[in-house]
């Protein structure tokens, strides 16, 4: 018999036992008083708590255990000279895992340490499965990850990184509120996907036998709030994309995206530099942070570069100058870059020499920004119609957000999503999807509009110096257990 199955066999006797005993070791309720780290502070007083046990040491008459709940551990001494019969008897059926509500008085033992002295206790939940006794390693890592629930309670520092993440979607919330944005709720399952360039999720709806798709966007949703009068607004999305899987990347992920009325891509410059330094120090209370063998500083004003000066000063092309495809292809294919097939301009084959030889020596906080128009469907064209009003930023090589002006000219937005479908029909699976409700709703007028849509989880990546986005994110997702090795 493996050990695991005969652990959980001698577990599972002792349960029985506890039940004979007419004890329910699944009670619905505890009277748990004080946290663990209020007993810590509580000497010489009574305390009622509970968590979990995380070690048993017996010695003759006495028992020795360690209590952990959320806010830390405290020794426990149990005696068996102060407890009554039944309790003894329950005493023994505990093991390391289990869940009990203690009673009894703070005070401190011969060598120092802060203990309650249990004059009662409760079997609040008997665990069947042993804790595992290593949990590190690279050799676990995905193991970690599939069973995250583990890797939190056996390893402080992963719990530390998501009370981080939750502090970071605090911090963003109230910069956003203390300046006048209201948080709003857009659908998950749409009709139409859009507001990115990405391929969707697609599910069908059997009461309205529709097809439906799981958003890669809430932008299209927000402007229609911009049109509905809505000024400010922003929400905290799941979004899903169907692509691939690798460090920065995962099929669902958490975007915060906003819609300002009367504002441009400018104001949103300031508005992403002073949002993420806001954050940084709210969090973790310094702008500067060390990230892989980086030093990374969040203080504004962030370098900022046009996106044909980023690739001039990294490849010595200047595409400001190039007018016509062949030569711009010339110079891409020079550099080692390859163009998709249905890159056919100027546009598009700079955007790809930025993707591949520029974003990953953008170490330092660095917004880029008027890029082309063929590139950005959704933006406000700039003076000089070959570029819009969009910029990104990046940080430790990373795309940190995209944002711009948002295109409210309806006509200008139809000859836009025309150019899409020639790039669908040339083999582009992430092309912009015409939506003609949202080109009706333009229609009715939205007002100077400017949105930002930030990456939570490469921000968090960056602040917690975790090395893959699968650290940050909860529950990632993976290949099931059963096809691992396919």
């Amino acid at each position: 018999m493996e050990p695991l199955q005969n652990l959980r066999k001698i577990r599972l006797e002792k349960l029985d036992k506890i039940r004979k005993l007419k004890i329910d070791p699944y009670p619905a309720k505890s009277d748990k008083k004080q946290s663990i780290d209020l007993c810590l502070k509580s000497i010489g007083k009574s305390v009622q708590t509970a968590g979990r046990l995380i070690g048993l040491r017996a010695h003759g008459g006495s028992t020795f255990a360690d209590l952990m709940d959320e806010s830390g551990q405290i020794q426990l001494f149990f005696s068996k000279n102060q407890l009554p019969a039944t309790r003894n008897q329950l005493l023994e059926l505990l093991d390391i895992g289990d869940f009990v509500e203690v009673t009894g008085k703070v005070d401190k033992t011969k060598a120092g340490e802060i203990t309650i002295f249990v004059e009662d206790f409760k079997l609040l939940t008997k665990s069947i499965r042993p804790l595992p006794s290593t949990w590190y390693g690279l050799k676990d890592i995905e193991e970690r990850y599939r069973k995250r629930y583990l890797d939190i309670l056996l390893n402080d520092d992963v719990k530390k990184i998501f009370g981080i993440r939750s502090k970071v979607i605090q911090a963003h919330r109230q910069f956003l509120l203390e300046r006048g944005y209201i948080e709003v709720e857009t659908p998950v399952l749409q009709p139409l996907y859009g507001g990115g360039l990405a391929r969707p999720f697609k599910t069908y709806h059997n009461a309205l036998g529709i097809s439906l798709y799981m958003r890669i966007s809430t932008e299209l949703y927000l402007k229609r709030l911009i049109v509905a009068g809505f000024e400010k607004v922003f929400e905290f999305a799941r979004v899903f994309r169907n692509e691939g899987i690798d460090r920065e990347h995962n099929p669902e992920f958490t975007m915060l995206e906003t819609m300002a009325a009367y504002a441009d891509y400018v104001d949103n410059m300031q508005l992403v530099e002073e949002m993420t330094k806001y954050v940084a120090r709210n969090v973790l209370g310094k702008t500067k942070v060390q990230y892989r063998d980086q030093a990374i500083d969040f203080a504004a004003p962030w370098k900022k570069l046009t996106i044909v000066e980023a690739v001039k000063k990294e490849t010595g092309v200047d595409f400001g100058k190039i007018t016509k495809f062949e030569e711009a292809q010339k110079q891409a294919k020079k550099l080692g870059v390859e163009l998709k097939p249905f890159e056919k301009s100027v546009g598009q084959a700079l955007a790809e020499v930025f993707e591949q030889k520029v974003e990953e020596t953008l170490i330092q906080p660095t917004i880029i920004y008027n890029y082309p128009t063929e590139t950005s469907p959704l933006a406000k064209k700039s003076k000089d119609p070959r570029y819009v009003e969009r910029f990104e930023h990046y940080v430790a090589g990373m795309e940190a957000s995209n944002n711009y002006s948002e295109l409210n000219d309806p006509q200008d937005l139809v000859l836009r999503f025309a150019d899409e479908r020639k790039k669908e029909r040339l083999g582009e699976e992430e092309a912009h999807q015409t939506d003609r409700d949202f080109i009706e709703a333009l229609e009715y007028g939205m007002p100077p509009t400017s949105g930002i849509g930030p990456s939570i989880d490469r921000l968090v990546m960056v602040l917690t110096n975790s090395q893959s986005i699968k650290d940050v994110i909860l529950f990632p997702t993976l290949k099931p257990e059963s096809q691992k090795s396919k």
